[in-house]
């Protein structure tokens, strides 16, 4: 597995290699002990699996917060997603912004960002199946988010707002600005 580190400090790009013959491949997709070598110790707590339907539908920008912060192993199980992890750790030098990738089925692929970034994605295809590997449990009552479409943040979204297919609540989420003022 290749780890390499992203812009912002403590986010990972995972690319695993995957051996194959005529009856398909093999790929390692988590290894504790590769991840604790580079730096990446975590113990995960669960696993979700997030189906869309539709090409351009936007989910995010999601965190959740003390006492039950999360940090998220991202992979694209079917389709492709443009993934981003915003970081809002209010004492980080990069607090406000961002790491944004491209995961797919094609690649395996994975981005992993520790608690105090919101994350996010934008399926590129129909029919995408994301997974997220969680630190914590979910709580929500710790939940928040951050709204996606916020120019502040500088996200090249690959879908235009007003064709997005977004959820109600996450069209509602503070700008940045306000959300500083909350945790900072």
């Amino acid at each position: 597995m290749k780890i390499e580190p992203a812009e912002i400090e403590g986010v990972f790009l995972l690319t695993p290699s995957r051996r194959g013959d005529a009856r398909g491949w093999l790929m390692e997709t988590y290894r504790r002990d590769v991840l604790a070598e580079a730096g990446i110790v975590q113990d995960f707590a669960q696993d979700t699996l997030i189906f869309s339907v539709r090409r351009g539908t936007v989910r995010g920008l999601h965190f959740q917060g003390e006492p039950q912060p999360q940090a998220k192993l991202v992979r694209c199980l079917k389709g492709a997603v443009f993934d981003v992890a915003v970081d809002i750790r209010p004492e980080s030098p990069a607090f406000g912004r961002h790491v944004a990738v491209e995961l797919g089925a094609d690649h395996g692929r994975s981005l992993f960002m520790p608690d105090g970034f919101a994350h996010g994605f934008c399926t590129l295809t129909a029919d995408c199946e994301v997974e997220l590997k969680l630190s914590a449990y979910h709580a929500p009552d710790c939940a928040g988010g951050l709204l996606w479409s916020d120019p502040a943040l500088g996200i090249a979204w690959p879908v235009d707002r007003e064709e997005a297919t977004v959820s109600a609540q996450d069209s509602q989420w503070p700008r940045l600005a306000e959300l500083a003022s909350k945790i900072g």
